[in-house]
């Protein structure tokens, strides 16, 4: 249903998130997230278009959050990717449906209604802080700053 880039684009943002509000390199998070670097690279820049993330370069550079991760949700990273398309008129052109949609695309568009509510409502700081067995992006235990994310 995701593109890769929008998996990708997810991955970078919870990564920024743990180390926010740290900068980092488009290197680091590439190693850190297993995305390559080129594809990253343009990933990143257009996240900074939508106002997701910052870049700053030179000594110290590097890349950061725009927004506390408690301010962040899914649904922002994905919409500045590739934005959820709603099903609001019939897909096939078809005159004497228009806005009226056929029992599928009704139940498409219930569900794509659906994804846009769960995202809409998870930031990434609730990701971060979820409970579990397995931390997000990590193979071992979480790094110090999740740690500070998921006391809050």
């Amino acid at each position: 249903m995701f593109s890769n880039t929008v998996e990708y684009a997810l991955r970078a943002v919870v990564y920024l998130a743990y180390e926010a509000p740290e900068a980092r390199t488009t290197a680091q998070i590439a190693e850190a997230t297993k995305v390559p670097k080129d594809y990253l690279s343009k990933i990143l820049q257009g996240l900074a278009k939508k106002k997701i993330l910052q870049t700053q370069r030179g000594v110290g550079g590097g890349v950061s959050l725009l927004r506390p991760p408690e301010e962040l949700t899914i649904l922002d990273v994905v919409n500045a990717v590739e934005p959820i398309e709603r099903i609001r008129t019939c897909p096939l052109g078809l005159p004497t449906h228009g806005v009226k949609l056929c029992p599928l695309h009704q139940r498409m568009d219930a569900a794509l209604a659906m994804v846009e509510q769960a995202f809409g409502n998870t930031t990434l700081a609730e990701v971060l802080a979820e409970p579990g067995e397995s931390v997000p992006l990590c193979d071992g235990p979480p790094p110090p700053q999740a740690l500070r994310l998921r006391r809050r």
